[in-house]
């Protein structure tokens, strides 16, 4: 078994043992959050579908993943052609995250309606205590007062510019509104920062993640000099979408909510379904077991018998029965449906995780009463709003782009110049 403290030495290790077939000696050094997710006969078969046989092993590049873990990064050269073996390595030497993604040979450049003249930055500590994070304020220049909003990134330990590859959407989110006269503060997840302390604590939930520190930030933000406190709002992408209308209600003075691909469908159904799609787009044996293996697990979460004690492996995604309990019991919009805040709400028209037909029409539904609400597809963008063509795939998530300039204008413009939202 592979250990030590040296985490770009274990990942290089790692590498070598699937290199020789070694599978079995990989699935022992998972953490238990990951071995709810896969085996090593999963991973046989990700290898051997993505990789194959290994030409060359290149130099592993690592960085923080949060307090406890480091992303180390290997690239690899296999009959299939190049990809990256990325893992999450905590200091005793054991996986927390392991997964194939294509090589990045681009990096995340300024998107063009980024006018970086108009504005400033600074970091920012959100929250206190150990579960602290730090953030960063992208001011406009000038006296204001400017209207803020406060970014909230999707589902997983996503870094303040939700980093996917060489992209970074919360990032041009941030500089595209702020030089349109909007204060933009985002800031790292905590189970970014605090991986290892999260992963020993059974009963955190969907709100421990995501409610103290948005309102943290939220406050925060309200207390900046030129920004005005009564116009203060926050903006989630998917499951910070599904989770901003409990933020709204745990803190009241949030003006009111942008919602960028919030689902609504029950995540374990959804899982179930995209996992299904991910299959079609490379059938064979891995792609089964992953559907049956999905399948099984959210029967788990649907039945009456789920309690906090439920065995995580049983469990979708690793997460605890505690978890899945709260996210089970909300229901994102009638949540939304009882604040008395306005909303935008928009969605990519390309997106498979989640979708026009299973998410969007629960919004529009349960909203319909509401014309404070402004809903708006964008045909062409995928999950992360970046425009394209066909069918959208994981891949897209791994070439370099940045949200589509139009989700920026209508955000800015709904907000408008002097900060009161258009409905």
């Amino acid at each position: 078994m592979v250990r030590g403290t040296d985490p770009e030495a274990t990942g290089v290790a790692v590498v070598e043992l699937a290199r020789a077939g070694r599978f079995a000696e990989i699935e022992k050094l998972f953490a238990p959050p990951l071995r709810a997710l896969i085996d090593a006969e999963a991973v046989r078969a990700a290898w051997m579908t993505g990789i194959g046989a290994v030409s060359a092993v290149g130099q592993p590049v690592s960085e923080s993943a949060g307090t406890g873990l480091v992303q180390v990064t290997v690239p690899v050269e296999g009959e299939h052609g190049a990809l990256a073996v990325v893992m999450a390595i905590d200091d005793v030497g054991r996986l927390h995250g392991l997964q194939l993604a294509p090589a990045v040979t681009e990096s995340w450049t300024p998107p063009p309606y980024a006018v970086l003249e108009t504005f400033d930055e600074h970091d920012v500590t959100i929250g206190s205590g150990p579960l602290a994070v730090s953030g960063t304020v992208s001011l406009p220049w000038g006296d204001g007062p400017w209207p803020g909003v406060v970014l909230l990134s999707g589902g997983g330990p996503f870094d303040r510019d939700a980093t996917t590859g060489p992209n970074k959407p919360l990032k041009d989110l941030a500089w595209g509104l702020a030089s349109r006269g909007v204060a933009v503060v985002r800031f790292d997840k905590v189970t970014h920062t605090h991986a290892a302390l999260v992963a020993d604590m059974p009963d955190f939930r969907m709100t421990d993640e995501y409610v103290p520190h948005a309102v943290a930030a939220v406050r925060a933000l309200r207390h900046q000099p030129t920004v005005d406190p009564a116009r203060v709002f926050v903006l989630g992408h998917s499951m910070g979408g599904k989770v901003a209308p409990r933020v709204a209600t745990a803190e009241p003075s949030v003006a009111g909510l942008v919602i960028l691909a919030g689902d609504t469908q029950p995540m374990h159904h959804a899982a179930i379904r995209v996992i299904r799609y991910l299959a079609s787009l490379n059938p064979g044996p891995a792609g089964d077991a992953a559907v049956e293996t999905i399948t099984r697990q959210a029967a788990v979460v649907d039945s009456p018998d789920l309690s906090p004690a439920t065995p995580v492996a049983a469990l979708p995604f690793g997460l605890t029965g505690a978890y899945w309990l709260d996210l089970r019991g909300y229901d994102p919009v009638s949540t939304a449906a009882a604040l008395d805040r306005p909303m935008l709400i928009l969605q990519g028209g390309r997106d498979y995780q989640v979708t026009v037909e299973d998410d969007l029409a629960r919004w529009r539904t349960g909203l319909a009463h509401r014309p404070d609400v402004s809903i708006r597809v964008h045909d062409a963008d995928n999950h992360l709003f970046f425009p394209g063509t066909g069918p959208s795939t994981p891949a897209d998530y791994q070439a370099a782009h940045h949200v589509d300039p139009a989700v920026i204008a209508d955000i800015a413009d709904w907000l408008t110049p002097d900060g009161k939202p258009c409905p």
